[in-house]
């Protein structure tokens, strides 16, 4: 089986379909062995469970695999009358209605096999000359468990909302921070990206959650365990849990109604996993992972608007109000109202620019406040006016 060639979902669903124990795990177990794989903390270094061997594959490759099983394993256990890949590609196509993916160009194909390809190709592969391994293990693909989260609400009710994606996005968002603030030493990045994420939500309107109200939209199990082990992920910046970190992770499962050895456990596996793999994975080589993410990051918005300035300004010239924001974010911090307006914008342009795709995954939000800083840099006249050189 090759996941980077036509035809391996069919092979891999023929394959795993003998494994009966694979599909009556319990939820508990299925996520823990989901875990165990990588794959929720955005690498994924096995095959979930080992139900196949990973032979050669790629990084990219087991995390196609595993996400394909994860939503496979999801499908089997609920009522569904739809084939399995009938029912994904009509989740996805619910999710493109409610404005949460870029896989418009893609859902004009006939319903089967290649198109379910095509779309977690387009969920998974990004250009590895644009994205960095840091950004691609910190953001995007530890945000992938969010599809099955919300397959598996699809399937409960026949329809995913717009509302349960913000409230999840929204939850994630201010527990990361929260996280973040927590820490008895911050550097000056771990601030950066607490800023970052401030003003980089997408769905909902203004950072309007706090971490009591997050707490009361985290329900189901798996969601809880999820949201730990990400609120656990972003303690790992630093490559430490300090006494402060543990306090809250202790607190946030309390208040998750977890057990009181969940948040331990889960602290012992991400640190096990961490060292046991440091020498697999890109994000741990650097001294501080938030400073490496916060680099990379600035990079690659430069390249991307660099290689895309003259589309780009072309775009921008019927844009006239984001014009003036742009220019005005030079000499002054924007407003909220006004940076939503940015952000829907920018975000309605890179609809009409391949290259700029990545900004309309999950996560790639939080690079917008970047985009905004460089691009009055780095386009020409229209921003002379308010433009403030360095």
């Amino acid at each position: 089986m090759n996941p980077s060639s036509s035809g391996w979902i069919k092979k891999l669903l023929k394959e795993v379909e003998t494994n009966n124990a694979f599909f009556k795990f319990t939820e508990d177990v299925f996520y823990h062995e989901l875990r165990s794989s990588g794959f929720i903390y955005g690498s994924s270094l096995d095959i979930i469970n080992k139900v196949l061997p990973k032979a050669d594959l790629t990084e990219e490759e087991l995390s196609k695999v595993n996400l394909c099983l994860a939503m496979r394993y999801i499908h089997s256990n609920s009522s569904s009358t739809l084939t399995f890949t009938d029912s994904v590609n009509n989740f996805y196509t619910s999710i493109q209605n409610n404005k949460t993916s870029i896989l418009k160009d893609l859902l004009g194909k006939k319903k089967a096999d290649d198109l379910l390809e095509s779309i977690i190709h387009k969920r998974i592969q990004i250009d590895p000359n644009i994205l960095t391994k840091n950004f691609n293990y910190f953001i995007i693909n530890a945000l992938l468990f969010i599809d099955v989260l919300s397959y598996k609400k699809y399937l409960e009710q026949n329809e995913i909302t717009l509302n349960y994606l913000e409230n999840l996005e929204a939850c994630i968002t201010c527990i990361a921070l929260d996280v973040l603030k927590s820490k008895e030493i911050k550097h000056p990045y771990d601030q950066s990206l607490i800023k970052l994420f401030a003003v980089s939500l997408r769905y909902q309107k203004s950072f309007n959650l706090d971490y009591q109200k997050a707490i009361k939209h985290i329900n189901t199990p798996l969601e809880k365990l999820y949201i730990l082990d990400l609120a656990c992920m972003a303690t790992w910046s630093d490559h430490m849990v300090d006494a402060k970190e543990q306090l809250f992770l202790k607190k946030l499962g309390q208040d998750l109604t977890l057990n009181l050895a969940i948040p331990q456990h889960a602290i012992k596996v991400i640190n096990h996993f961490f060292i046991i793999n440091k020498n697999r994975l890109a994000l741990l080589s650097s001294k501080n992972s938030v400073q490496t993410f916060y680099n990379n990051s600035s990079k690659m918005v430069i390249k991307l608007i660099t290689r895309n300035s003259k589309r780009l300004y072309q775009e921008l010239l019927d844009s006239k109000e984001l014009v003036v924001l742009l220019g005005q974010s030079t000499i002054r911090d924007l407003n909220k109202d006004e940076q939503k307006k940015v952000q829907e914008q920018l975000l309605d342009i890179f609809k009409s620019i391949p290259s700029l795709a990545i900004f309309l995954l999950p996560g790639g939000a939080l690079l917008l406040p970047l985009v905004v800083k460089f691009i009055p840099k780095l386009l020409p006249s229209a921003f002379d006016e308010n433009r403030i050189n360095d």
